[in-house]
């Protein structure tokens, strides 16, 4: 009885059992997931409406301003990185984020759909426990004009990245590969 006691009361300690990750899982992705289409959807309209180069600022400064608005809301970090930064400040992933990326590449060359792409896990930082999350954004064929073959960007467009973009790494990607990711810490 003694045993079963402490048993229970272990298990009552501790923060958050295996099987809520599925429901952490759950409902981070759909409290930040609809971030993905609406930037997707902006990119789409800019280029449509102002050209490839004239779309620089919805990537650069519309789509952090969409992520800034949902960690106001919800209080958790929530960033796209990738390992091909095209703003450094910004986009440079952490160690768990780099092993997350490298591990997202692999299983796409394994044959797994980039767009199914994620991981959820719940680790410690600094003592406490936190919830990771990450998700994969592969390439559309509307990243492929600003993130594409070098050799195929227009000089113009090239001329304004750098502009734009003085530590630019985020060129050289085929169609469905994964460009990066959205991530999220989430407290405990």
């Amino acid at each position: 009885m003694k045993n079963l006691f402490a048993a229970t009361l272990f298990l009552a300690a501790l923060p958050v059992l295996a099987q809520d990750i599925g429901m952490l899982t759950a409902d981070t992705k759909k409290t930040v997931l609809p971030v993905v289409p609406k930037v997707v959807n902006a990119m789409q309209e800019a280029v449509a409406e102002k050209g490839v180069a004239g779309a620089i600022p919805v990537c650069k400064e519309q789509a952090p301003a969409l992520i800034k608005e949902k960690r106001n809301e919800t209080g958790w970090d929530i960033r796209r990185v990738s390992l091909k930064a095209r703003n450094p400040e910004r986009g440079t992933p952490d160690l768990w984020e780099v092993r997350q990326l490298a591990d997202f590449n692999i299983r796409a060359a394994n044959g797994e759909k980039p767009e199914t792409i994620e991981k959820s896990e719940i680790v410690s930082i600094n003592g406490k426990q936190v919830f990771r999350y990450m998700k994969a954004l592969p390439v559309a064929d509307v990243c492929l004009k600003c993130h594409g073959p070098v050799d195929s960007l227009e000089t113009g467009l090239k001329a304004k990245l750098a502009e734009s973009y003085p530590h630019d790494l985020a060129t050289g990607y085929a169609k469905g590969e994964i460009r990066g990711a959205l991530t999220v810490k989430r407290p405990l």
